[in-house]
C-alpha cells in the first residue's frame, strides 16, 4: 500500500513538473539572437530583460549565427525564442533555399515582427558607386545559406550579376568590418536594423560609403522577391552620411517554439508590446515596435498565445 502511494506521488510530481515546463512557469528560456556586433544581439538583450521583469520566466539572450541557426535551434529544443528575418522563416516553412536540402522546418510560430531590417551595402572604395560596380570585386555576402547571403543573391540578381561575377567572402558583420578596414575586401552586405553598430564603428573610425539600391534595380528585385519593401536610410543615420540612401528592407521577427503554452507566449508578447515606449528608451529599434507592424507582412502562422494578445487589441492574425 505504501509503495502504491509513493508511486502515485512520484507520478503526480512528474506530471506537475511537465505541466510547469510546458507552461513556462519558472522556466529558464534561451533566446537566440545574432552576432555581437549586430542589432539582434543588442535588441535581444533588452527584450530578454523586459521578459524577465514582467513575466515569471528567466529569459537569457545569447549570441548565435542568427536567422537559420535560431530556427534550427528551436527545432532541436535548444532555444525557445529566436530572432529571424521574415524571408528566412518563409524559406523554413516552405523548405526552400537554405532549407531546401533538409526540408521544411515548422517547429516554430511567430510572436511578432519587431522592426525593419535594412539591406545595407557598404564600401570604402570610391570607385564602387553602384551594385554593378561589384563585378570582379571581393564582397562579403554573409555565411553560406544565411539570410544575408540570400539577400545579397537577390540584389546581385536584380543587377544582372551572380555569385560567380564577384569574389565572395563569407563573413560575419564584425569580420566584414575588420576586413574592410584592412583592405582585404572591397564591399560588404550587412542586413540589420539601421543604425548597425558595425557600420557605425567603421564610419566613425575610417569613413564608409553606402551604396544605393534604388530605381530600376529596386523594382527588379521587388518584382522577383515580393517580401522586400522600399526604405530610405535617413541622412545622418551614420557619421559622415550627408544624404539619404534608398534601399530595401525585410522584417526582423521574433519566433517561439510551437509547443510553448499559450499563456506563456501571451505573457511574453505582452512583456514586449505593453512596454514598447520604455524599450525604445533603451534601444532605438524599440521606436518601431507597434501592434500594426508586428502583425503585417507575415506569411507564417502566429502562435495562438500571441494571436490572443493581438485579438484583444483588435487585430486578427492567422494561426495553425
Amino acid at each position: 500500500m505504501k509503495t502504491s502511494i509513493r508511486q502515485k506521488l512520484i507520478c503526480l510530481l512528474i506530471a506537475t513538473s511537465m505541466l510547469i515546463l510546458s507552461g513556462c512557469g519558472g522556466q529558464r528560456m534561451m533566446m537566440g539572437t545574432g552576432g555581437t556586433s549586430g542589432t539582434y544581439y543588442a535588441f535581444g538583450g533588452v527584450l530578454a530583460q523586459y521578459m524577465k521583469e514582467y513575466t515569471d520566466y528567466s529569459v537569457t539572450a545569447v549570441s548565435t549565427a542568427a536567422s537559420k541557426a535560431n530556427i534550427q535551434s528551436i527545432g532541436d529544443g535548444d532555444y525557445q525564442i529566436g530572432f529571424t528575418q521574415s524571408d528566412v522563416m518563409s524559406y523554413a516553412w516552405e523548405g526552400s533555399r537554405s532549407f531546401e536540402e533538409d526540408g521544411p522546418s515548422t517547429d516554430f510560430r511567430v510572436l511578432g515582427a519587431l522592426y525593419a531590417e535594412t539591406v545595407q551595402l557598404i564600401t570604402m572604395k570610391d570607385d564602387i558607386k553602384s551594385v554593378s560596380d561589384l563585378k570582379g570585386r571581393s564582397v562579403s555576402i554573409g555565411a553560406p545559406g544565411s539570410g544575408v547571403y540570400f539577400n545579397a543573391m537577390d540584389v546581385l540578381e536584380g543587377a544582372g550579376l551572380s555569385v560567380d561575377d564577384i569574389k565572395p567572402q563569407y563573413q560575419s558583420f564584425d569580420d566584414s568590418k575588420e576586413a574592410l578596414k584592412d583592405g582585404q575586401i572591397d564591399a560588404a552586405f550587412i542586413v540589420a536594423g539601421a543604425p548597425t553598430s558595425a557600420i557605425t564603428e567603421l564610419a566613425t573610425t575610417n569613413g564608409v560609403n553606402l551604396i544605393p539600391i534604388d530605381g530600376e534595380l529596386r523594382d527588379n528585385i521587388m518584382s522577383i522577391c515580393p517580401y522586400y519593401t522600399p526604405m530610405q536610410i535617413a541622412e545622418g543615420t551614420y557619421p559622415g552620411q550627408d544624404q539619404p540612401i534608398e534601399t530595401i528592407t525585410i522584417k526582423a521577427t521574433l519566433i517561439v517554439d510551437a509547443d510553448l503554452d499559450d499563456e506563456c507566449v501571451y505573457n511574453l508578447t505582452a512583456a514586449v508590446f505593453d512596454h514598447k515606449e520604455a524599450i525604445a528608451k533603451e534601444n532605438a529599434k524599440g521606436e518601431e515596435l507597434s501592434i500594426e507592424n508586428a502583425t503585417s507582412g507575415i506569411n507564417v502562422p502566429f502562435h495562438k498565445g500571441a494571436a490572443r494578445y493581438y485579438e484583444e487589441h483588435g487585430i486578427s492574425v492567422p494561426t495553425q
